[in-house]
């Protein structure tokens, strides 16, 4: 008895010992290996295409349901994805959402209140930046924190506005403004939204409040129609994440910081910093288009319909694909990438500093604010500056050639196209590679070894043209031409 005993006992531990290791080899760490990615990327990966789930149960069980259980839902659901990716460190959220509703209801609409939000959420989310900083790109708290920020400054400046009175307001303003007082109920679902929570994209508490009222379908009383396009967005996120993953181990931005790269010929150099320019943003477009048709399921796409009656489910959309990939100017990249929150910029940052009287100066005020949103590492001030320059340079090339009768009649000769078109991509594609060298690299002395070994190309580039784009205008814009454009 004793023996057949023991037996089973042996039998149970062996047992035990199999389904262990099983369940090792089904851990999320061992699964993240065999893909070649970090197991804190496989759980955003599947956190974001958790939405799709997410929003068909919202779409079938709670779309037309009472507001508070609608409120619950995506306040449970974002804490649980907070806790999934980031365990107990989900208390950043939790207390900035908390701190920005006290806020509101105790500083109430006043200059003070939206200071205070703008001063602390920022705060918060550097400190968080500095005492989690490394010289790599981790996904930690500090990631979907950079998103809610954005939300929270945001709301904070609505509710100030719907103080005001009408007539001072923009119609941006007048439909953004917030003239009810949000509960926290609210306020924690409009922040936890599963759908925009980790990667956004920004939306206002108005466009939310639309969302839980049932008022964001196509067909009045019923649930939107927006299966079909959700799916589109949903495809075309695919298509990027399998050229991510293809591309992945062959294209990174540590073979720039390799000897191999470093005696290569200088063209060699060059080429590779292009091509990985257009790659590296690949997982970025997969982010975003995968949430876009999340936001489009649940109704929180619908913007409205087109003067043919069609709808439009592009009020969450955070890239324009088609000009993405084939615009050949910077300013047409600028406009197709990361949108939304770029909207944002130019509605709470931007515009705001209207007072300033100068359209130049409010421009890099915006982008300065951008670069520490993104991080406290010198290669976001870069990327930043690099592309302040560009786009001042771009404009002062577009209307040299405008004005100029020379080079206007020989930029609209039909053969010259394509020709025209390639030089152009080259060229954006090129110092696009170049700016994002630094904003993927993060630390000075990472992309200052890459800029040295292709002699800081981009900046000599670009500063050259901005001093000499002035004499060539003077030198080739007839004078009546400059006088017809001063009237």
């Amino acid at each position: 008895m004793a023996s057949s005993a023991e037996g089973d006992v042996g039998t149970v531990a062996e047992l035990a010992r199999v389904l262990q290791w099983g369940f090792e080899e089904l851990s999320l760490n061992k699964l993240a290996t065999s893909l070649g990615a970090s197991e804190q990327a496989l759980r955003l990966m599947i956190s974001i295409f958790l939405g799709y789930p997410l929003a068909l149960f919202y779409r079938h069980y709670l779309f037309y349901k009472d507001s508070y259980l609608i409120h619950l839902f995506h306040a449970f659901t974002g804490l649980s994805i907070a806790y999934f990716n980031f365990g107990n460190q989900l208390f950043h959220s939790l207390l900035c959402i908390v701190l920005q509703f006290l806020i509101l209801r105790l500083m109430g609409r006043t200059v003070t209140a939206v200071l205070t939000t703008f001063c602390f959420q920022m705060a918060y989310l550097l400190a968080g930046y500095y005492y989690t900083a490394t010289g790599n790109y981790d996904i930690k708290w500090t990631m979907p924190h950079c998103v809610l920020t954005l939300k929270l400054i945001g709301l904070a400046v609505d509710y100030f506005d719907g103080g005001r009175e009408q007539n001072s307001l923009s119609s941006e303003q007048q439909k953004n403004a917030i003239r009810g007082v949000p509960s926290l109920l609210e306020v924690a679902g409009f922040s936890y939204f599963y759908g925009a929570f980790l990667v956004g994209p920004q939306f206002s508490m108005n466009h939310y409040m639309k969302l839980v009222q049932g008022q964001l379908t196509d067909i009045p009383g019923k649930i939107p129609n927006s299966t079909i396009p959700a799916l589109k967005r949903l495809s075309l996120g695919l298509v990027y994440l399998v050229g991510h993953v293809l591309l992945s181990p062959h294209i990174t931005e540590n073979y720039l910081l390799s000897e191999d790269y470093e005696n290569h010929s200088f063209w060699f150099r060059c080429m590779y910093m292009l091509i990985w320019g257009k790659f590296v943003l690949y997982k970025y477009v997969t982010c975003w288009l995968v949430t876009e048709g999340v936001c489009i399921l649940t109704g929180l796409g619908f913007n409205d319909f087109d003067e043919n009656r069609k709808a439009k489910w592009d009020a969450c959309a955070n890239m324009k694909v088609w000009l993405f990939e084939t615009t050949p100017r910077f300013t047409g990249t600028i406009a197709s990438f990361n949108t939304n929150t770029n909207a944002w910029v130019a509605r709470y940052i931007f515009k705001r500093l209207k007072f300033l009287g100068n359209k130049e100066l409010s421009q890099g005020l915006s982008l300065l604010f951008l670069a520490f949103w993104h991080g406290l590492h010198s290669g976001y001030l870069i990327c930043f500056q690099m592309e302040f320059l560009i786009v001042i340079v771009e404009r002062q090339a577009a209307r040299l050639i405008r004005d100029s009768p020379t080079l206007s009649n020989l930029a609209s000769i039909t053969v010259l196209q394509p020709f025209y078109y390639l030089v152009q991509q080259t060229i954006h594609w090129l110092f696009m590679g170049y700016s994002m060298t630094a904003f993927c690299l993060f630390t000075w002395d990472k992309w200052i070894k890459v800029y040295k070994s292709i002699y800081f190309l981009g900046h000599i580039f670009f500063l050259s043209l901005l001093v000499i784009l002035p004499y060539l205008y003077k030198a080739m814009v007839p004078r009546k031409e400059k006088l017809k454009k001063m009237e």
